[in-house]
């Protein structure tokens, strides 16, 4: 009698190993699939805005920018001065979103190769290098770059597919408030 309940015992606790050693695995699996396989850059410099405007500027009193679109919390602008471009290089469109009159993001979009590497070289410049360990980069139809800075965030998507890129430079603090508004990667 002693022995067979020993034995049910041995069963028992032969099963309960083979599953916690199985609930381990599942669990350490999850943990390494939520790693982010291209991590962010840190912004040497952080600007604290775009192109001169600081994050929070009102842009409805700037002579430099027309509106193009009001939503009540959000207003979108876009510069009248001048084609769209960042730094010297043309796109196709740039964006200034205020978030309650409170400038915060600025989406570019654009499309070529050419104009890739180019704004690739810019953004590099003046937010700072990326990491080209193998492995730090993500490879494969879509490509996502970021830098975190402590005011300014910078995200750039790219689809070699469609060879056409989007990049969203924003303000730290104020995304805060409004990502519960807008989804932060409307294409």
């Amino acid at each position: 009698m002693m022995t067979s309940l020993i034995r049910r015992i041995d069963s028992s606790l032969s099963l309960f190993r083979g599953w916690a050693k199985l609930v381990v695995a599942g669990f350490a699996g999850l943990l390494l699939l939520q790693g982010s396989p291209a991590p962010a850059v840190p912004i040497l410099n952080d600007p604290n805005g775009f192109d001169g405007i600081l994050w929070g500027a009102t842009l409805s009193d700037n002579t430099r920018f027309v509106s193009v679109e009001d939503t009540g919390r959000f207003q979108t602008y876009e510069r009248k001065d001048h084609a769209p471009m960042l730094g010297t290089t043309p796109v196709d469109s740039t964006r200034f979103t205020t978030f309650r009159h409170k400038f915060g993001r600025v989406t570019i979009r654009y499309s070529g190769r050419d104009t890739h590497d180019a704004i690739l070289a810019y953004l590099q410049s003046h937010y700072g290098p990326l990491d080209r360990t193998p492995g730090q980069i993500a490879v494969g139809p879509i490509k996502v770059y970021a830098w975190h800075g402590f005011q300014t965030e910078v995200t750039l998507r790219f689809e070699s597919s469609l060879v056409r890129g989007i990049i969203f430079i924003e303000s730290a603090t104020l995304r805060e408030r409004w990502s519960e508004d807008v989804p932060s990667t409307v294409f």
